[in-house]
């Protein structure tokens, strides 16, 4: 079996400090749909620049979506024809299209 990558202390800390940074503004792209203070369709735009909000889970960014839940996601999830494991870059044109059509 392959052995991960050996790091030294310093690599360890700059991979732990930047899979925090890209919890905190993926937490913060979520909270910031569940006030309303953002669209999904600004979501959308932000992925396109923004590699660390392209990461984030399609079924996160819907159940962020308010009246939401993690059911109603994975159903809508299902209806359009999206992976479960599909993150936001993966999306294609159409799928982004059903989506904010659902969400307008």
């Amino acid at each position: 079996m392959a052995q991960p990558p050996q790091l030294t202390d310093e690599q360890r800390r700059q991979a732990l400090a930047k899979a925090a940074e890209a919890r905190r503004v993926r937490a913060e792209t979520k909270e910031l749909l569940k006030t309303g203070s953002m669209t999904m369709a600004e979501v959308f735009e932000e992925a396109e620049s923004d590699e660390l909000i392209a990461g984030l889970k399609v079924e996160s960014l819907l159940g962020a979506m308010p009246g939401t839940g993690k059911i109603k996601a994975k159903r809508l999830m299902e209806s359009v024809g999206i992976a479960q494991n599909r993150r936001i870059r993966g999306l294609g044109d159409n799928q982004k299209e059903k989506l904010l059509i659902e969400f307008s």
